[in-house]
């Protein structure tokens, strides 16, 4: 298992290109926040507006309307229960991140099934919370597109149908495999299983264990995977390196880190990375 170290950052976060609009930075669709968990949608759009992502839309429950409107004027906003909406801009954007306070209702559901009957082997899907619960308690096949996982361990044993106290490196690499996807098992030093190798995050601590935490992580990797096309796998290792590194610096003043300061950090964060030289030693926790 390799350690994933710093050094990600610069190879994924360079410069913007001076001739560019907000097309050039990706088109990312976000499906969740039921009637009860509007807060996991939010913080999972939040981190996507603030990575830097061209264009964010929000496919949510219409009580969450208002409060991303406030909260977030930057991200449109569609109705999840309008089927034909929601399918045709699955379609259109460059990724999908489904799952976060989506819920395990019967129209969770039916919500989850219209978004993986329209993804495309050209898109990335960032399959997250209870998407993931849903797709091994009712047994829903993987989409279409390059597909990325963020589960918790409890998670991954309902989808991996390996026990947490079982859930080794050999193990788990077999059936990220059978899967053919990307894998982040956030835990107290998060693992990434790629299609070539194993990394282990060396950072991180106690002061991330908040609600919306990994909400926030699947909005970083779903906003660094649309904006960061050229290499998919590198983007979401950055993503996974960034929120962790953020939240290590904040923990250094703070008994606890909140999920919405590490999205707030971010653009600070990724124009100091973009203005280092590639041999320049980057001043983040190793």
């Amino acid at each position: 298992m390799q350690k994933l170290d710093s050094s990600i950052l610069k190879t994924v976060i360079t410069p913007r290109p001076q001739e560019s609009f907000k097309g050039t930075f990706g088109k990312i669709l976000l499906v969740g926040g039921n009637h009860q968990f509007g807060g996991a949608i939010i913080m999972a759009s939040t981190s996507s507006v603030y990575s830097g992502t061209g264009l964010v839309t929000v496919a949510t429950d219409p009580i969450n309307s208002s409060a991303i409107h406030s909260q977030l004027p930057e991200a449109m906003v569609i109705d999840f229960n309008d089927t034909k909406a929601v399918a045709q801009l699955t379609e259109k954007v460059d990724t999908i991140v489904i799952g976060p306070g989506l819920g395990e209702e019967v129209e969770s559901k039916a919500i989850l099934e219209n978004v993986f009957q329209h993804t495309n082997e050209h898109q990335v899907v960032v399959i997250d919370g209870s998407a993931i619960t849903l797709m091994a308690r009712d047994h829903i096949a993987q989409p279409k597109g390059h597909i990325i996982y963020t589960p918790h361990q409890m998670e991954w044993q309902r989808l991996s149908g390996i026990k947490i106290a079982d859930q080794t490196e050999t193990v788990n690499r077999k059936v990220r495999d059978e899967l053919n996807a990307t894998v982040i098992l956030k835990k107290h030093h998060t693992e990434i299983y790629t299609d070539t190798k194993v990394y282990q995050l060396p950072i991180g601590s106690a002061a991330q264990a908040v609600g919306g935490m990994g909400d926030t992580l699947a909005g970083m990797v779903g906003g660094f995977t649309a904006q960061f096309r050229k290499n998919i796998t590198n983007a979401a290792l950055a993503a996974t390196y960034a929120h962790s590194a953020i939240a290590d610096e904040i923990a250094e003043q703070q008994y606890v880190v909140l999920p919405h300061q590490i999205s707030h950090a971010l653009p600070g964060f990724m124009k100091k990375i973009s203005l280092m030289d590639q041999n320049h030693t980057i001043g983040f926790h190793n």
